[in-house]
């Protein structure tokens, strides 16, 4: 308030905006809420051997794997699940960043503080936590490589 002593309906009418803003503030925090606890995602790596899907809360609740698994290395599968699943994860963050935009908004400080959480939360590069990875060959045999079982590793999602 600014000092000014307000005459009885001008109180009234002061509470009642305020009241109407805090019921607003509470029905868009659990359209939030709700549209957040159902988003899942589902992420296909590039080179075919996988597809995985997470929950709201970023863990996994699916993994698919192809055939093509079956032509290239154990690491090579490992390190392509690790990376669909953070590109999973990167792109959970952005459609829950869109829903908290659209429900509470991101001008305000609650509104920023919970995408700056999700970001905390789900943005990982799975990719750097592993090691360096083995030259990827196919399991034909060293001589027998040919571009369509080669798995780069190093492909990025995000540019």
């Amino acid at each position: 308030m600014d000092g000014r002593i307000l005459d009885p309906d001008g109180a009234r009418e002061h509470l009642a905006a305020w009241k109407g803003r805090i019921e607003k503030m509470a029905e868009n925090t659990e359209a939030m809420r709700g549209r957040l606890q159902e988003l899942q995602v589902t992420a296909n790596d590039p080179n075919g051997l996988a597809e995985v899907s997470v929950d709201s809360t970023g863990a996994l609740v699916g993994l698919q794997l192809t055939e093509r698994i079956g032509r290239v290395a154990p690491e090579v599968v490992s390190a392509a699940i690790m990376a669909t699943l953070g590109e999973a994860r990167n792109q959970l963050a952005d459609r829950s960043k869109e829903i908290i935009a659209d429900t509470v908004g991101t001008e305000s400080p609650a509104g920023r503080a919970i995408a700056e959480s999700v970001d905390r939360h789900l943005r990982r590069d799975f990719t750097e936590e592993t090691t360096e990875a083995p030259p990827v060959r196919s399991r034909k045999g060293a001589d027998e490589v040919d571009d369509e079982d080669a798995y780069d590793i190093n492909s990025q999602f995000r540019e």
